[in-house]
C-alpha cells in the first residue's frame, strides 16, 4: 500500500473516532442489572416494585428544563430518557407463550418526528441490546399489560411528588405511567406518610439515647421549614419535651408506630429504604466516576485561584469553574453553583450570583461537577485579592483545623454524627478565644449546619446516616459565618467561610479525593500567584 493511501486511512479511522465519538465510560449495563438483583433479593416473596423515571419539567412556555433522570430509576436501569417505568418482580412471572421473566421495562417507543426534535430514543430494541433487559416493552403496553398488583403480597412503590403535567404529545408520559398505576394497584386509596415525618421516626429510632435532645433540638429549629413535623402529634411532642426520660418513652412509641402494619399491600418505604443501603456503599465503577467528578471540580477551583481579580462578578467566578467542567466532559453542574463574595458567604445556599464586583473579600465557591451522573461537592473560600487579611486568616485557620478533626472521625464504624461534633468543638473554642462568643458553650448560629453527607448520583445522596462504612464517600464542610450586624465587633463582619472537601471511607483511614485543591492559607495564597491562562482573554467591551 503507497504511504499516501496509508495516510489517508489513518487520517479517515481518526476521524470516525474523534468526530463521531458519543461518552463510552457510562456504568455497564451488567453494573445496573446487578443492581436489579441485588434488589429482588432483598424483596419478599410474592412481591413487585414499581420504579418511574422523572418527567420532563416545564421551563417557560414551550422550553422544557434540560431533563435529569431520576437517580435510583438510572441506578438501576441506566436508562437517560423520560418517560419509562421499570417493574421487578420478587418470582418469576409466565406471560401468555409461556415464556418466564422477572422484570419489564417499559420505555418511550422511537418516533422519527419527535427524535428529530429532541434526539435519538432507544426504543424497545435499544433497551434490550444497549441496557441488556431481556423483556422491554413501549410504554403504551404498561396499561395494557393490566398488571393485577392487589394479587401481590406487597407492592414498592415511591411516594410521589405528583409534579407531572400532560403534554398530550401522547398517552405513555410519565403521566399517564403513574396515574395507570395508581389506578391499577389503588394507590389513590391510601393515606400517605410525609417522607419526611417517616425520616425522622427512622433517625429518633436510631440515634443513642444521649443524643435524644440534641436531635429534638434541630427537629424543633425546623418546624417552620417543615409544618408536617408540628403537624405530627408524637414529633411534636419529642421536640417540646423537657426531659429524657420522655423523649425515650416517645422514642419507643415511635418504633411501635412505625411498625405498625398498614391497611393495604402497597409500600411507600421500602423502596427508600432499601435503595438508600445500596446506594450509600460505592462500587469499584461509582467510585471511579465519582473520583473523577470531584478531581474535575477540584481542578475548576485551581483555576479560580489562578484567574481571581478583585474587579470580576460572582457570576463570572461561577462561568470560569463551570467552564473547567465542560472542558473535561462533565455533562452538567451537580446542584445550583454558589459564589458569596463578603456577606454574600453567608447565605449558606447562595445562588443568585449576581455582586458585579467581589472587591477585597473572602469569597466561598460551593461547587461540584457531574460526571456521567455522579456528582462532587467542593468548597473553597479565598480571598479575592490573593492575601488572607488578619481576621480572615483567623477564622479560615479555625475552619481548616475543625475540617481536620472531622476528617480524621471519618473512619469504619465511626457514627456519621461524629465528624460534626469535632468540628463543633473547634469552632466554639476558636469563636471563644476570638471573642466572638462569650462563653465556649454559648448558644450560636456562626455554624448552622452539620458538616457531612453522603454524595453520588445526587449531592445529597441517600444512606441510612448511621456507622460509617468502607467505600462509602463522605462530605465533611464545616464553617463560620459571621453576617453583617452579628453581635461581635465589626471587624469580623462579612466574613464567611467554609471548606468542603470529599472523602472515602476506607479501612485504612479517610481519604481525601478532592486534596488537589489546596486547603491552607499558605497554599492558596501561592497557588493564588500564579499566572492563569485566562489571564489574556480579553474581551471587547460592549458599553
Amino acid at each position: 500500500m503507497k504511504l499516501y493511501n496509508y495516510l489517508i486511512i489513518l487520517a479517515l479511522l481518526f476521524a470516525s473516532e474523534v468526530f463521531s465519538q458519543t461518552p463510552t465510560d457510562f456504568l455497564s449495563a451488567e453494573f445496573h442489572k446487578e443492581r436489579r438483583a441485588t434488589l429482588r433479593a432483598k424483596m419478599p416473596a410474592n412481591s413487585v416494585a414499581v420504579v418511574f423515571a422523572n418527567p420532563i419539567r416545564n421551563r417557560a412556555n414551550d422550553v422544557d428544563y434540560v431533563f435529569h433522570q431520576d437517580p435510583n430509576f438510572y441506578y438501576l436501569t441506566g436508562y437517560r430518557e423520560p418517560n419509562a417505568v421499570l417493574v421487578i418482580y420478587s418470582d418469576n412471572q409466565t406471560d401468555a407463550s409461556g415464556n418466564t421473566f422477572n422484570e419489564v421495562l417499559y420505555v418511550q417507543k422511537k418516533d422519527k418526528v419527535r427524535e428529530q426534535w429532541d434526539g435519538k430514543r432507544l426504543g424497545v430494541e435499544g433497551a434490550k441490546t444497549q441496557l441488556g433487559f431481556a423483556v422491554a416493552k413501549n410504554g403504551e403496553e404498561f396499561a395494557k399489560d393490566n398488571i393485577n398488583f392487589k394479587n401481590f403480597t406487597k407492592v414498592f412503590a415511591e411516594k410521589f411528588k405528583d409534579d407531572y403535567r400532560n403534554s398530550s404529545r401522547n398517552n405513555a408520559e410519565v403521566y399517564d405511567l403513574v396515574n395507570g398505576f395508581k389506578n391499577q394497584s389503588g394507590y389513590g386509596d391510601i393515606k400517605e406518610t410525609d417522607p419526611n415525618v417517616a425520616y425522622v421516626y427512622n433517625m429518633i429510632a436510631n440515634v443513642p439515647d444521649p443524643k435524644l435532645e440534641e436531635v429534638a433540638k434541630s427537629i424543633y429549629n425546623n418546624f417552620e421549614k417543615y409544618p408536617a413535623f408540628k403537624n405530627d402529634e408524637l414529633i411534636n411532642k419529642y421536640a417540646t419535651a423537657t426531659n429524657n426520660e420522655l423523649r425515650k418513652e416517645l422514642k419507643q412509641k415511635m418504633i411501635i408506630a412505625a411498625a405498625k402494619k398498614p391497611d393495604t399491600n402497597i409500600d411507600t418505604k421500602f423502596l427508600t429504604t432499601k435503595m438508600a443501603e445500596m446506594r450509600e456503599i460505592k462500587s469499584e465503577a461509582e467510585l471511579k466516576l465519582l473520583t473523577k467528578a470531584i478531581r474535575i471540580s477540584a481542578v475548576g477551583q485551581i483555576e479560580m485561584m489562578k484567574a481571581m481579580k478583585p474587579h470580576m462578578s460572582e457570576t463570572e467566578i461561577q462561568g470560569i469553574h463551570e467552564f473547567v467542567y465542560k472542558k473535561y466532559g462533565a455533562e452538567y453542574e451537580g446542584y445550583p453553583s454558589i459564589v458569596g463574595a463578603g456577606n454574600n458567604g453567608c447565605i449558606l445556599h447562595y445562588i443568585e450570583n449576581n455582586r458585579t464586583h467581589v472587591d477585597n473579600d473572602l469569597v466561598l465557591m460551593d461547587l461540584g461537577a457531574e460526571y456521567r451522573g455522579y456528582t462532587a461537592d467542593v468548597t473553597r473560600t479565598i480571598p479575592a485579592n490573593g492575601k488572607f487579611s488578619a481576621e480572615q486568616k483567623a477564622i479560615y485557620n479555625i475552619v481548616l483545623e475543625a475540617q481536620d478533626k472531622g476528617i480524621a472521625a471519618s473512619t469504619v464504624g465511626g457514627q456519621f454524627w461524629q465528624p460534626g461534633e469535632e468540628a463543633k468543638k473547634v469552632i466554639n473554642k476558636g469563636l471563644f478565644d476570638l471573642g466572638i462568643i462569650k462563653s465556649i458553650d454559648e448558644k450560636h448560629n456562626y455554624f448552622p449546619h452539620g458538616t457531612s453527607h453522603h454524595i453520588g448520583l445526587d449531592v445529597h445522596d441517600p444512606g441510612t446516616y448511621g456507622a460509617f462504612k468502607e467505600n462509602m464517600v463522605i462530605t465533611v464542610e464545616p464553617g463560620i459565618y459571621i453576617p453583617d450586624g452579628s453581635n461581635c465587633d465589626k471587624k469580623w463582619w462579612g466574613i464567611a467561610v467554609r471548606i468542603e472537601d470529599d472523602i472515602l471511607i476506607t479501612k485504612n483511614g479517610p481519604k481525601n479525593l478532592s486534596e488537589e485543591a489546596p486547603r491552607t492559607v499558605e497554599a492558596i495564597e501561592k497557588m493564588m500567584a500564579k499566572k492563569s491562562v485566562l489571564d489574556d482573554f480579553i474581551l471587547p467591551s460592549l458599553d
